[in-house]
């Protein structure tokens, strides 16, 4: 009796160890190694994460039933849809002290007034990041603050087959918007079907729609311009810095407009392990540990308690801390309704399909 009672102990140990798993759904290249390590060691828990290249991505795949994830990082449009969809659970702001840190300026969004559902945890600026030796030998250096280095054919002839853009409807449809002089946010069908014109006749200068591997693309001199998100581009270029490259990779907002992507925390209805979800967003939360994102990924920080842990060099560029003058030209995509969804993915399948 001892011994069934000794072996039903461990296996039930055995189980609550297993249990002790915090599951995130997140961005490629969004929480650095260093950070899920201290955390796991403050939890005592462990920390699985699965990856997704685009909210489109992560919304589909929630609503086609996944199962199993506590939380997800999703940009303030996603937050908007994941709470019409009854898949946020309202935070209770009572187990995350740390909430005081965010910057008030970050609260109370359009997506999530109160912030009911989300925890601000970081932005990044959708922008064009560059082999920037390459782009001077070949003239373009001056082209690198407008959007038609992307989408100009007389451009991109220069440097055909060597520009990525992101395989995302709603980033590169807005870029194109935004070249035209266009809100970012426009649902005029006659402003996307102006954006799939450009976008299609600067298709076949491009090397691929990429979400997953143009910083590594990047990095070592396979492609010469990627449209990607701001950390992702901070990345490729100390990347190249590390590995001594015999050139130098920039990255730059664009004169027309750019979007910002606010990135929160939310906690999924459905996640098994809540009380872990609000662990790793209070850890998060911590000044130090928030400007850890910064320094070590390139992110944009909306931790107010985090500035006097930020590199100073960091806080100069422009693509990472918009200034006064760039602010006002950076937006935020709002959310979809069921009809404009439905048209814009129509646009988006003639763009892909051609």
């Amino acid at each position: 009796m001892k011994k069934i009672l000794a072996m039903l102990a461990l296996a039930a140990s055995t189980q609550a160890f297993a249990a002790d798993e915090l599951h995130l759904y997140n961005w490629n290249n969004y929480l650095s190694e260093a950070a899920a390590k201290n955390f796991e060691a403050y939890c005592k828990c462990k920390l699985v994460q699965d990856y997704y290249g685009d909210n489109e991505e992560m919304l589909a795949k929630l609503a086609a039933g996944a199962k199993g994830y506590d939380m997800v990082v999703p940009t303030g449009f996603a937050v908007d849809a994941l709470i019409k969809q009854g898949k946020a659970q309202p935070l209770d702001k009572t187990q995350l002290p740390n909430f005081k840190n965010l910057n008030p300026g970050y609260l109370n969004s359009f997506f999530d007034k109160g912030n009911k559902y989300s925890a601000p945890y970081a932005f990044t600026t959708t922008l064009i990041g560059y082999n920037e030796t390459k782009l001077k030998q070949l003239g373009l250096g001056d082209k690198v603050n407008t959007w038609a280095l992307i989408f100009d054919p007389a451009l991109l002839a220069k440097i055909k087959g060597k520009v990525t853009v992101l395989d995302s409807q709603r980033e590169l449809v807005s870029a194109a918007l935004m070249y035209l002089g266009k809100p970012a946010n426009s649902t005029n069908p006659a402003d996307w079907k102006a954006a799939r014109d450009v976008i299609l006749k600067a298709k076949p200068y491009w090397a691929a729609f990429n979400n997953q591997s143009y910083i590594k693309e990047l990095t070592v001199g396979n492609i010469y311009v990627a449209f990607g998100y701001s950390n992702d581009m901070f990345q490729a270029q100390q990347d190249a810095k590390k590995a001594k490259r015999n050139f130098a990779l920039n990255f730059s907002l664009q004169k027309e407009g750019n979007t910002l992507s606010l990135d929160n925390f939310v906690v999924l209805k459905d996640a098994p392990r809540k009380d872990l979800a609000y662990k790793f967003i209070n850890f998060m939360l911590d000044g130090k540990n928030a400007a850890g994102l910064t320094n070590e990924l390139g992110n944009g920080n909306p931790n107010a308690a985090a500035g006097k842990f930020v590199k100073t060099e960091l806080t100069k560029i422009p693509a990472i801390f918009p200034s006064a003058t760039d602010l006002p030209r950076l937006q935020q995509l709002h959310d979809l309704n069921a009809k404009d969804r439905r048209e814009l993915n129509k646009v988006w399948s003639e763009i892909k399909l051609k």
